[in-house]
């Protein structure tokens, strides 16, 4: 299962605490124009993920989507006990900027449009999740 998603995204984040311990592979899918914080969430993701803590930062972002800040973001790393130093240097880096937008760009050539959006078996399902996309990810 694929899953682009957004930081900021209320129904990323309930779709995340509803997935539990299914295998997924996450995508960032920064929505700008609505979640102006989603990006640099993206990126703090993604710089976590350069000291082995992605899924960490990951799940630690959609707990608390009120606070997508630097400050939040530097007490999240530490809290993890990251190297806050160079999170806060690997967040700006622009490698990885540009892997948050080979994310963004594969998710829109594969038809992404909103978030959440998920590929079950290579069937794009988009937006809040019904029960029937439900049904499909308990049966895989």
């Amino acid at each position: 299962m694929i899953v682009y998603g957004d930081y900021e995204c209320p129904f990323c984040a309930a779709f995340e605490a509803r997935l539990g311990e299914f295998e997924v592979c996450f995508r960032h899918f920064p929505v700008k124009s609505s979640h102006p914080r989603a990006y640099a969430a993206a990126c703090a993701a993604e710089a976590a993920h350069l000291q082995g803590a992605f899924w960490a930062m990951h799940d630690a972002l959609f707990a608390d989507q009120g606070r997508l800040e630097d400050p939040h973001l530097w007490a999240r790393a530490d809290q993890l006990g990251l190297d806050v130093e160079r999170f806060d240097a690997d967040r700006r880096d622009p490698a990885v900027a540009d892997a948050v937008r080979a994310s963004l760009r594969a998710g829109i050539r594969a038809g992404v449009a909103t978030t959440p959006s998920v590929f079950v078996d290579g069937v794009l399902h988009a937006g809040r999740p019904d029960d029937a996309l439900w049904a499909r990810i308990l049966a895989t």
